[in-house]
C-alpha cells in the first residue's frame, strides 16, 4: 500500500532524512522506530506532502505520491493522527470529530462516521458537547483519532499517539486499534517506545540519523543483539 524507497528531506537546508526506504502492505500493522530527532515525523510529514522531497519515491497503491499537495494524497485516502493531537482547545468534542469530514467527499456520511467513533470511543459520546480542552490527555487523544477515522482512511499514519496518555488508558486505546486493524485499515504508527510497538506491530523500521538502519518482525528485532544494545535500553 505504501512503499518508500530512499527518502532525502532537508527542511531550511538541513539534511533531515538521508535515506529512508520501508513498505507497509494492505492490511497490516507496521511501526517506525527510533529516538527523538531520528526523522519519524518528517517520514510523515513527507508522505503527506508537507515537506519537499529532494529524491527518492513514495508510493501509494503504486501512484507516486512525493511532492503531491496534500489535499490530493488525503482525498487518496491517507488518516493522520499527529504528534501533539492538534485540537481545536475552544470547539466540542463533535465538532473537532467533523473537522474529520472537511473534505468534500467525505461530508455524506458525517452522521454514519460520528455513530462509528462513538461505538469506538463511548465516552466521546457521553463528553460530545464539551470543550476539546476540557478533556483529559487519554481522551483529547482518542479525539485526535476519531476525527482521522472520519475520513475513512485506508492507511492510518499515528505520530506518537500515546504521550502525556495514562498507561490504562493506552491499553483502551491499543485494543481500539486493534479493532480498526482488523476491519482493514493499514496502520503506520510511530512510536519511541519500543517496547510497547513491537507488542502492537506486526513487523518494524528503525531508523537513525534519517537513515533507516534495521527492519523486521518483532520478534526477529528483539532477537536482534545490535538492535537490543541500541535502542531498547533508551526509552
Amino acid at each position: 500500500m505504501l512503499d518508500i524507497s530512499n527518502l532525502a528531506v532537508k527542511i531550511d537546508g538541513l539534511q533531515v532524512l538521508w535515506d529512508v526506504s520501508l513498505k507497509v502492505k494492505q492490511g497490516e500493522r507496521v511501526g517506525l522506530l527510533g529516538a527523538n530527532g531520528a526523522g519519524k515525523s518528517t517520514v510523515l510529514a513527507a508522505a503527506l506532502g508537507m515537506v519537499k522531497v529532494e529524491s527518492g519515491r513514495i508510493l501509494l497503491e503504486t501512484r507516486s505520491i512525493e511532492n503531491t499537495p496534500t489535499k490530493r494524497i488525503l482525498e487518496a485516502g491517507i488518516g493522520l493522527v499527529p504528534e501533539g493531537r492538534q485540537l481545536f482547545p475552544n470547539l466540542s468534542v463533535e465538532e473537532n470529530l467533523r473537522m474529520g469530514c472537511f473534505l468534500r467527499q467525505h461530508r455524506k456520511s458525517t452522521a454514519e462516521r460520528l455513530e462509528y467513533v462513538y461505538d469506538l470511543f463511548p465516552i466521546l459520546s457521553e463528553k460530545s458537547r464539551q470543550m476539546a480542552s476540557e478533556l483529559s490527555g487519554g481522551q483529547q487523544q482518542m479525539v485526535a483519532i476519531g476525527r482521522a477515522l472520519m475520513a475513512s482512511p485506508k492507511l492510518l499514519l499515528l505520530d506518537e499517539p500515546f504521550i502525556g496518555v495514562a498507561p490504562v488508558v493506552i491499553n483502551s486505546v491499543l485494543d481500539v486499534l486493534r479493532r480498526i486493524s482488523a476491519a482493514g485499515v493499514t496502520i503506520l504508527l510511530v512510536e519511541q517506545n519500543i517496547h510497547r510497538a513491537l507488542d502492537f506491530v506486526e513487523r518494524s523500521y528503525v531508523i537513525d540519523n534519517g537513515r533507516t538502519v534495521h527492519e523486521g518482525s518483532s520478534v526477529d528485532l528483539l532477537r536482534d543483539k545490535e538492535f537490543a544494545n541500541k535502542f531498547l535500553g533508551m526509552e
